[in-house]
């Protein structure tokens, strides 16, 4: 039985090894593709956050780093993801009877340009959106570099898989 096993599983591998296009991240990028580059998304929202801007571009590219055999490079590259921080804010949610919030909520959003210059039919320009709640008695200056921390992941994972996992 275990020979089996070992003799399906090298199959299975073979069989993925000889398909155009595979990854064990979820990532399905051509193997034509062999650079990125990404470049600064400035913060262009009404409320600027200084630390969002360079945060939210480095996250980009260490995911493609540490998901992908991709090697990066400044510009022009097989991929290439430009945009801007086109929105943040936080507001009121979960009004309750006393006309109090119980939460507040931070929201995020990013209009993202991607080029696939090896296949101009994954090419893409989206605005992505994403938020974070936190409790009305803390100040939004208390938790927001956690909340930061984690919206700009959900949109980092967001970006990634429209762009290479084809969702």
């Amino acid at each position: 039985m275990k020979k089996i096993f070992h003799f399906s599983f090298v199959v299975m591998l073979a069989f993925l090894s000889g398909c155009g296009m595979y990854s064990f991240s979820g990532a399905s990028i051509s193997p034509e593709v062999k650079t990125f580059s990404v470049q600064y998304f400035a913060n262009r929202a009404t409320l600027v956050q200084p630390t969002l801007s360079q945060a939210f571009t480095e996250r980009i590219k260490d995911r493609f780093i540490s998901q992908t055999s991709l090697r990066q490079v400044d510009r022009d590259g097989d991929i290439q993801f430009e945009g801007y921080i086109s929105d943040y804010r936080a507001q009121p949610v979960a009004i309750q009877g006393t006309e109090t919030a119980a939460l507040n909520r931070l929201s995020i959003s990013v209009l993202v340009k991607f080029t696939n210059t090896k296949d101009a039919t994954q090419t893409f320009e989206s605005t992505f959106t994403r938020y974070a709640d936190y409790d009305s008695q803390k100040s939004l200056a208390e938790v927001e570099l956690t909340l930061i921390d984690e919206v700009s992941k959900q949109l980092v994972d967001d970006v990634f898989n429209k762009s290479v996992s084809n969702w």
